[in-house]
């Protein structure tokens, strides 16, 4: 069993809202996650792998979303069973300072996100997230 956390990361400027997704060296798109480390909560972790995957620190998580799933991998011949848990955070810039584990980034408007995310799971969360956002922007 894997525990990982991560970020549904979007940065409001002058084109409006655009959600951030990284080009994983495996080939796909996805959210900013990973492992949690010993006595991390899961927004810690988010927090963290977010700074190290991206280079953006200060993010202002949404209260009131958290997302999880779960799914099964192998690894080594051993099948692993993978929980993570997403939140929603708002970057104050839109500076990106790719890690190494990274091939690329792009900051995307929804429609554009939703068909890059390479994860039908993933897409799902993305899906919520829009909906989350439009629904405190009315209240």
């Amino acid at each position: 069993m894997e525990k990982s956390a991560g970020l549904v990361i979007f940065h409001k400027g002058n084109s409006g809202t655009k959600y951030l997704l990284l080009h994983y060296d495996a080939g796909h798109w996805d959210f900013p996650k990973g492992h949690l480390e010993e006595g991390e909560t899961d927004m810690d972790a988010a927090l963290r792998e977010l700074k190290e995957e991206t280079g953006i620190s200060g993010a202002s998580i949404i209260d009131g979303f958290s997302e999880k799933l779960g799914y099964f991998y192998r690894r080594e011949g051993k099948v692993v069973k993978k929980e993570v848990v997403f939140f929603l955070a708002e970057a104050k810039t839109d500076k990106v300072k790719l890690s190494l584990e990274h091939k690329g980034y792009e900051w995307l408007a929804y429609e554009e996100a939703v068909e890059r995310v390479t994860f039908k799971n993933s897409r799902e969360i993305l899906g919520k997230a829009q909906k989350f956002l439009a629904q405190q922007s009315r209240s």
